[in-house]
């Protein structure tokens, strides 16, 4: 909204200082700025509602190390993250940009599922919370919106160069007139369903490929596309809701693959940098950097309070939130396919999840006695059980997540 308040200032009386809105590094370090204040000090706030409110996490006997001392601690902490996300970001966004609007849908239509989840929880008495099926049917309510936003939306393009030896593939389709750079260099902007793929040559793969070899399937990618986004949100706000179960854990988490894909947003926003990595230049995705910003400050905020001992959890107000937040961001950046790679703690947690109950179920069907891989799953549960200290265990994962990042964005040159 200041955006366009120093923007009219500066076009109708040439107002003094008015013109640095324009930057949108200046905008990403005020989002920052102002959602670290917002979460530490509002967050403060809010935790002694809670407190006063007796909205305190209901812990079940896992027979895990100072779970008791955990019974009674304030949930629903997630509204500090979602206010310290979403106050800056329309205080500072350019909130008519197609992917912030995405973005802040995204954070309120999660939190909204999550808020529901805790509130029944805590209030109802009931420790099933929301139902496992109207979780999923918000999860997929929001990926159709997303995939067929980011597949038929004409603000969503992608910028091509025309050179006289390539042509563009018959899936792309031009949405806007040639412009030629000054060194000569002729662009177009196209529709098509492409996305990043790590360790090939030219780094780019296109869904339509997928259907190609159907005669006429190109022009039902739509319905392929659609189908990985919701999976992509579904999976990855799952698993972010099964690392929450550690202090720190998933606030810690969160705020590193934040600023990777915070990387990839500006780096693929700016044509400068895009062409010097040699990756696709998505024009106004820059933008999203400012929303990014005040995710990493809302979740490094949290942390303050989240950190061991936690004075507050953030509960499925925050953590189904947080994964959809960075499952709707890596698709709109184009990099959904390094998922599995930036977000390797969330993938592996899952998996260790589908791993013990598939396994459970097999030997007590070959058996009669079901049987596990784990000592208990998710996989931070598992080291609890060996004896490590959840502090101990949520860094460490902090560190496997940092070592993921890095590899991630050296996937950009390595080809």
């Amino acid at each position: 909204m200041l955006y366009y308040l120093f923007n009219y200032l500066k076009t109708e009386f040439n107002y003094t200082g008015s013109g640095l809105w324009q930057y949108i590094t200046f905008r990403v370090t005020m989002a920052l700025l102002l959602s670290l204040v917002i979460s530490l000090l509002f967050g403060k706030r809010i935790v002694r509602f809670l407190q006063r409110k007796q909205i305190g996490e209901t812990i079940r006997d896992l027979g895990l190390a100072g779970e008791n001392s955990k019974k009674g601690t304030p949930t629903m902490g997630g509204l500090i993250i979602l206010s310290a996300i979403l106050i800056p970001t329309l205080l500072f966004a350019r909130v008519l940009n197609v992917y912030i609007l995405l973005m802040v849908l995204s954070t309120i239509w999660l939190g909204l599922i999550g808020f529901i989840d805790d509130y029944i929880k805590v209030f109802k008495k009931n420790k099933e919370g929301l139902a496992g099926r109207f979780k999923i049917l918000g999860q997929i309510g929001l990926g159709l919106i997303i995939g067929t936003t980011l597949y038929f939306n004409d603000n969503v393009v992608m910028s091509r160069e025309i050179m006289n030896d390539k042509k563009l593939a018959p899936y792309e389709r031009v949405v806007s007139k040639e412009r030629v750079t000054q060194d000569g260099k002729r662009f177009v902007d196209v529709q098509t369903p492409i996305t990043t793929i790590p360790f090939v040559k030219n780094h780019e793969f296109n869904y339509a490929k997928l259907v190609s070899w159907i005669p006429g399937g190109e022009k039902y990618t739509f319905v392929l596309y659609i189908l990985v986004v919701i999976l992509i949100i579904t999976a990855v706000s799952n698993g972010a809701n099964l690392t929450d179960g550690l202090d720190g854990l998933a606030t810690g988490v969160s705020a590193v693959i934040g600023i990777c894909l915070g990387i990839f947003a500006y780096v693929s926003g700016n044509i400068q940098f895009a062409e010097y990595l040699n990756i696709m230049y998505i024009p106004n995705l820059g933008e999203l950097s400012i929303f990014i910003a005040a995710f990493v400050g809302a979740c490094v905020g949290f942390l303050w309070y989240n950190a061991y001992p936690a004075q507050v959890f953030m509960g499925d107000t925050g953590s189904l939130a947080l994964g959809g937040i960075i499952a709707s961001l890596a698709i709109i950046v184009r990099k959904e396919l390094l998922l599995p790679i930036i977000c390797g703690v969330f993938f592996v947690e899952s998996l260790s999840v589908m791993i013990q109950v598939a396994y459970f179920k097999y030997t007590k069907r070959k058996f009669g006695e079901g049987r596990r891989v784990f000592l208990m799953s998710p996989l931070h549960h598992h080291y609890q059980k060996l004896g490590y200290h959840e502090s101990k265990i949520a860094v460490r994962f902090w560190i496997v997540t940092v070592m993921c990042v890095v590899f991630a964005i050296a996937t950009l040159k390595m080809r």
